[in-house]
């Protein structure tokens, strides 16, 4: 027999032996994520659930238990429960905040369960083994260069906040970096909207009270910028002509889409960001495959000329 065909079928066969074998590798799943309590946490609980069938579906025997929490002191105790009643092996989380999970993760991750981080870093690194984010830096650093030139340059801006985060820290970091290079660019004031229509609009009501004169708003998330223009809108206030959200929400793509002379771009920040979690995680433990400590989503900015390739309008978010 030929060689090469001996060896490629010898492959082959070794193939087929050792496949069974990674299937044999069961892994039990915890993900916990925040209660869909706006837009896009409802987004990542769509993407969680999705996910849970299809890595079922691709790794039998194993099983995955996906959870949602309305606080950080639910998550805590769900977490807790998975692993106590559960008995999970596996752990991809999404903290509702970042200071009060650290220490509950860290007390999972000591008895032995493989810990993946989402997007809202933890305050201690050692809780995890690996990370899986959006790129915020990168968030906030598109969104204030984009707003800088939008704004040529000059004018009043106000900011608001998500939830106290890692995340929150990074991006705002990074937007007020851009921005003291535009010295004529005044920052009047950053609040927390904590990632929510209501309280951005409470926020939002605020500033437009304090300040006369609002030329731009950063409201860094799409679900406060709802909040926001509705603020602006119930005040008959005509000075702001810039509001920038964030996330990519099938709303707001599609009025940069449609031309809003308001809304005239938004930066990605996708929920699907937890199925890439989950699938990277599930194949390093089910494979051993190793997977990276860290895996970064770049952010983009979305605009009239690209906005069609981000919109979709069967999605949740």
């Amino acid at each position: 027999m030929n060689r090469r065909l001996f060896t490629a079928i010898s492959l082959a066969v070794c193939t087929l032996m050792t496949a069974p074998a990674f299937a044999q590798n069961k892994m039990v799943m915890g993900v916990s994520v925040p209660a869909a309590t706006h837009g896009w946490t409802g987004g990542v609980v769509y993407w969680a659930n999705r996910t849970k069938a299809e890595l079922e579906k691709q790794y039998p025997g194993s099983t995955v238990v996906v959870r949602t929490a309305g606080s950080a002191a639910e998550q805590a105790n769900q977490i807790q429960d998975m692993q106590t009643v559960n008995k999970i092996d596996t752990l991809v989380i999404l903290p509702f905040e970042s200071a009060p999970l650290t220490r509950p993760v860290a007390q999972v991750k000591v008895k032995g369960v493989f810990v993946t981080v989402v997007d809202r870093g933890l305050t201690d690194a050692s809780a995890q083994d690996a990370y899986v984010a959006g790129d915020n830096p990168g968030f906030g650093k598109v969104a204030a260069e984009y707003m800088a030139k939008a704004m040529g340059g000059k004018g009043n801006l106000v900011i608001l906040r998500g939830i106290p985060t890692v995340i929150d820290n990074e991006r705002v970091d990074a937007f007020n970096a851009v921005m003291k290079n535009h010295p004529d660019i005044k920052v009047l004031d950053a609040k927390h909207g904590n990632w929510n229509r209501d309280d951005a609009f409470n926020v939002m009501q605020d500033f437009l009270t304090r300040f006369r004169q609002i030329d731009a708003v950063w409201a860094s998330d799409d679900d406060m910028a709802v909040g926001v223009q509705r603020a602006i809108a119930q005040a008959r206030r005509t000075d702001v002509k810039l509001v920038l959200g964030g996330a990519g929400s099938k709303d707001y793509i599609k009025k940069v889409m449609d031309g809003d002379p308001v809304v005239t771009a938004d930066v990605t920040y996708s929920p699907s960001m937890i199925a890439d979690a989950m699938k990277l995680t599930a194949e390093a433990r089910v494979t051993g495959k190793a997977m990276p400590a860290t895996t970064i989503i770049p952010s983009v900015l979305i605009t009239k000329e690209n906005a069609a390739k981000f919109y979709f309008p069967d999605s949740p978010f």
